[in-house]
């Protein structure tokens, strides 16, 4: 936009049809879209929090109430509404758990400040407020949590619990039983600090049983069958070696013409072909493999080579699988067949064939220092299996979370009570209009029990005001919402606990995305048809529609 000297006109620099919305307008209209997608996902909080079903265009359903997924499963085309999709899956990636949270925290804040933007408070002001009283958050939080450490397995089981509870309540404690064992059993100590990779834990479906059927494999499933029928079903003391070329005739890369003018030739040619194939195989039984897991192909006379030989083969093993066969038994992957020795097998007590729901599976397991487990997911339908893999990724989440971090706050709504107590204290040591912004993020937090205390059927403001005059008093400080008994409790002896980053990340994520668009004050729609054109006429420039 600019002035002329000589004419007290507007000018258009923007194309035909574009669309422009400025000042209050525009920030209306963003913290309008925020709110609508952060009421989207607050009735999914907590146990007692109800499921959403997303059909896509192609008709197929998700039903689950993890916050993460639901976002990324809507079509939401406004980019203030993926905004927080991204901040959730921040969430998700970094942590595990506490999508939900994340979304409704940075909804509340948007609320709060368009009261505040209303009172003729500038933006600027309460981002200032925001940025203080976010940082001051994160200090208390770390003050009230307590201490946890990979020994602590009861306080892992219940962090895991925690995280599942309302996704697949009804396995909940089975579950977490997995879980801890599975993170205790991958985890490295080095240099006096415990490493837990979560790509080592593998979680593979399998349908029919039910989920308090799943169960904790040291070593990895593998989703393929034994490649021919004449192979052993069972290997024990198994010496597995791990290709990822093909055990198959190589074709030429460009178009090859072999010309052969008798029988005798073919079959020279043929016997050529099968000579390089049990070369292959007496490569592999020459290193002293029992048991071949290859990432190509197998070629069909190459199977039989390898079934006469009573050396079992799967085939075209996903790269990711290649990867945990080599952390748990112990082999390395190689190239080139002819080069296999002794020196690259792996070891496992036991590779065996298994039906499961019909359809077999290959398990490798008994190895001697697993680095790798799977946690094999068993369900009476897809849905339920689906979200069941969605609660043991938050659970995986949170305990890798709780022993990196080696802090932990009991959940319940009971720690963000006490935050906002603290910050409202902090909030009249501050002077000027931030002291509103503050006191306004401290009643965001509060969000988090008034809707557990909604779920629960309890009436939310009378749980806030006895919430609040309990955390007045230090004995208070564990006190939050039961949504299953309805009613306040010490969340901590009720094992309600959550890892303290979680609470701290969902903090920064929320407050950033706030403060992002909180700065935007102007919102220009560009239009694909036309061309730049200067014009005294703005008529015709509408608000932003609001796209969800």
């Amino acid at each position: 936009m600019a002035q002329t000297d000589n004419m007290n006109q507007q000018v258009v620099f923007l194309s035909d049809g574009s669309k422009r919305t400025k000042g209050r307008d525009a920030q209306r209209i963003n913290i309008l879209i925020a709110k609508a997608v952060a009421n989207a996902v607050k009735s999914t909080l907590g146990p007692k929090g109800m499921d959403k079903m997303i059909v896509d265009d192609l008709g197929d359903v998700t039903i689950s109430n993890d916050g993460a997924t639901i976002l990324s499963e809507m079509s939401i085309d406004h980019p203030i509404g993926k905004m927080l999709v991204e901040i959730a899956k921040t969430q998700d990636n970094e942590v595990g758990d506490g999508t939900t949270t994340v979304v409704v925290l940075a909804g509340g804040l948007l609320g709060k400040a368009e009261r505040m933007l209303d009172d003729e408070i500038h933006s600027s002001i309460i981002i200032n407020g925001y940025r203080m009283a976010a940082k001051k958050a994160k200090e208390f939080y770390t003050e009230i949590a307590d201490p946890v450490t990979i020994k602590d397995v009861k306080t892992l089981k219940n962090i895991a619990v925690t995280s599942m509870t309302g996704k697949a309540a009804e396995a909940a404690t089975e579950l977490a039983d997995l879980v801890v064992e599975g993170i205790k059993t991958v985890a490295e100590e080095e240099n006096d600090k415990i490493t837990v990779e979560r790509d080592k834990i593998k979680i593979e479906k399998k349908g029919g049983a039910g989920l308090t059927d799943s169960e904790l494999i040291k070593g990895v499933v593998i989703d393929k069958e034994i490649v021919h029928e004449g192979m052993p079903r069972k290997m024990k003391n198994a010496k597995i070696a791990l290709v990822d070329s093909a055990l198959e005739i190589k074709e030429t890369e460009t178009d090859a013409k072999i010309q052969i003018t008798s029988p005798d030739q073919l079959q020279a040619f043929l016997d050529q072909e099968e000579k390089m194939l049990k070369d292959m195989v007496d490569a592999i039984k020459k290193s002293g493999a029992t048991v071949v897991f290859c990432q190509k192909g197998i070629d069909d006379m190459a199977q039989h080579f390898l079934a006469k030989e009573g050396i079992v083969a799967v085939r075209r093993v996903k790269k990711s699988d290649m990867g945990l066969l080599a952390k748990s038994t112990g082999a390395k992957v190689v190239t080139r067949v002819s080069d296999i020795s002794s020196k690259d097998l792996g070891n496992a007590e036991l590779v065996s064939s298994r039906k499961v729901a019909n359809e077999d599976m290959v398990f490798v397991e008994g190895c001697k220092n697993p680095k790798a487990v799977t946690i094999l997911v068993r369900g009476g339908s897809e849905h339920i299996m689906d979200e069941a893999e969605r609660a043991l990724n938050d659970a995986l989440g949170a305990v890798i979370s709780a022993i990196k971090i080696g802090k932990v706050v009991a959940g319940g709504g009971s720690s963000e009570i006490e935050v906002a107590v603290k910050l409202r204290e902090y909030a009249k040591t501050i002077g000027g209009r931030e002291q509103l912004a503050i006191d306004a993020f401290a009643e965001t937090l509060e969000i988090i029990p008034r809707t557990l205390a909604e779920t629960a059927g309890m009436d939310p403001i009378d749980t806030l005001v006895s919430l609040r005059s309990k955390h007045a008093k230090p004995e208070g400080k564990y006190i939050g919402v039961d949504v299953f008994k309805a009613q306040l409790v010490d969340l901590k002896n009720s094992n309600v606990i959550e890892p303290l980053n979680v609470k701290t990340q969902a903090i920064t994520s929320a407050a950033e995305v706030t403060e992002m668009i909180l700065r935007i004050d102007d919102i220009v729609a560009g239009s694909s048809k036309g061309s730049a054109q200067m014009s005294p006429d703005m008529g015709g420039m509408g608000g932003m529609p609001g796209m969800m």
